[in-house]
């Protein structure tokens, strides 16, 4: 069954190419390094050494400028991150996964201009689960289709007609009420509905502004997967660059003539700083900012939804379920547990697979202990595979709402909220502090590739002054 992108019936037109910025082609990991020609130009830092960041580091960079990224973590990429130690054979990417939209992708060029191996996911490659374990006939997926197509346009039709804005839940619980449905199609049609918009937005259908929701840009050409991470990307960009890990910020003063910013590592001064904390560390008030953050800023930060999507790695002895296909969907739970999962094996080989939650039920489950979490997804996994199959030899999980340097996943819009908040995010404070994160730019929100976008559009603008 089609899956997230495939889904929403907007607009999605060609992005013209993005230019990227020169980089050499080393893969060692960054380690800070000497600064050269110190009184060429002012001193900038930049806070956090994700794609945002490291967009904006390394932009500066190759244009000569003097710059410094201060990042907490004891590693780059921030929310793109590669485990390359549960299992050393096959490194598996616990935030990040694909690139939306090949065509036209600073990430793409990215990843070509370092030689990085990635594989197209083919989201019509899938197959439906009922609450028997038992796959769906084609004639039933054909049905789900046409309910699911005759919903979104019954919901892209009150985003037109509503005077003013609501919440996607309620916009398809009045678009439900009009279509005849028995209680099986009407559990398996709420259960695609997670599966497809509620882990695309990481957040539940009622948290999402009916107006709003979707008003990103696509791009085409398909996903892709990095089959050996995507932290790959973030090692490219870092080339180079001076990157200080293990300094966490702790506060910004911006009243003196240069910009004082006070780590747990020490005290660093700058002619600019660019800002590139998730928007879930801003919310959170973890990095003081004196004088305070505008007011309208700080309403930007308040009224932004900090989305969750939540990843479960499993390995088990052998492969025992077919490579083919590459997503697998289960839809009669009655819960929305699980409800999508991606054929890890498909792609490397490996005895893996992949299995997500999203927003209210990602939160209950990061509650429970790990093996708990694990049984879950087992019972699911043996009502369609048999009680006969084995327990996963290892697995590796992602509880990304307790990660004191993210607080979740990615941004959304809620009710009552509007692009243009993301623009406000973005905005520089007197020429002095600028903004970068994928929260901040409205075009392309809830990427890497937006986050990387955001980082040259802050580099820029420190260069254009």
């Amino acid at each position: 069954m089609p899956t997230p992108r495939r889904l929403f019936l907007k607009l999605s037109g060609l992005i013209a190419a993005y230019t990227l910025v020169a980089a050499c082609a080393s893969e060692s990991s960054p380690q800070p390094s000497a600064v050269k020609n110190p009184a060429a130009h002012p001193q900038v830092l930049v806070i956090g050494a994700g794609i945002a960041g490291l967009a904006a580091a390394r932009t500066l960079h190759d244009q000569g400028r003097i710059v410094t990224v201060l990042e907490a973590r004891t590693r780059i990429g921030g929310r793109v991150w590669t485990d390359r130690t549960t299992w050393p054979d096959q490194p598996v990417d616990l935030g990040a996964s694909w690139i939306h939209g090949v065509r036209g992708n600073p990430i793409t060029h990215v990843a070509k201009a370092a030689a990085i191996t990635t594989a197209a996911t083919d989201y019509d490659n899938s197959q439906g689960y009922d609450s028997q374990g038992l796959p769906l006939s084609p004639a039933t997926e054909t049905r789900l289709w046409s309910q699911i197509e005759t919903l979104m346009k019954r919901v892209a039709d009150l985003q037109e007609e509503t005077e003013t804005d609501i919440s996607l839940q309620a916009a398809m619980d009045q678009a439900l009420a009009q279509m005849a449905l028995d209680r099986a199609d009407l559990q398996a049609l709420r259960t695609a509905i997670i599966a497809m918009i509620e882990h695309e937005y990481g957040a539940d259908a009622a948290q999402l502004s009916l107006w709003t929701y979707d008003h990103e840009e696509d791009l085409p050409g398909g996903d892709v997967i990095f089959p050996d991470g995507y932290d790959a990307i973030a090692t490219f960009l870092a080339q180079g660059v001076d990157v200080r890990l293990g300094h966490r910020v702790l506060a910004i003063d911006a009243t003196g003539d240069t910009i004082q910013v006070q780590t747990d590592q020490g005290r660093f001064s700058a002619d600019q700083v660019v800002v590139t904390l998730p928007l879930g560390v801003l919310k959170k008030g973890s990095v003081t900012f004196t004088p305070a953050l505008p007011a309208q800023k700080r309403a930007a930060i308040a009224d932004l939804g900090m989305g969750l999507l939540d990843k479960l790695y499993l390995r088990f002895p052998a492969i025992f379920w077919p490579t083919e296909p590459e997503v697998l969907n289960f839809l009669g739970n009655g819960t929305g547990e699980w409800a999508e999962w991606l054929n890890i094996a498909h792609y490397t080989g490996k005895p893996m697979i992949l299995g997500f939650n999203a927003s209210r039920i990602a939160r209950q489950m990061a509650a429970r202990a790990d093996a708990e979490i694990v049984a879950s997804a087992m019972q699911l996994l043996r009502t369609v595979y048999g009680p006969q199959i084995p327990d996963p030899d290892s697995f590796r999980l992602t509880r990304w709402a307790q990660d004191p340097f993210a607080w979740g996943s990615y941004s959304y819009l809620p009710p009552g909220t509007t692009p243009e908040i993301m623009d406000t995010l973005a905005t520089p404070v007197a020429d002095r502090l600028f903004f970068a994160g994928e929260a901040t730019y409205r075009e392309h929100p809830s990427t890497v590739h937006g986050a990387y976008l955001s980082g040259v559009r802050a580099a820029e603008a420190i260069m254009d002054l």
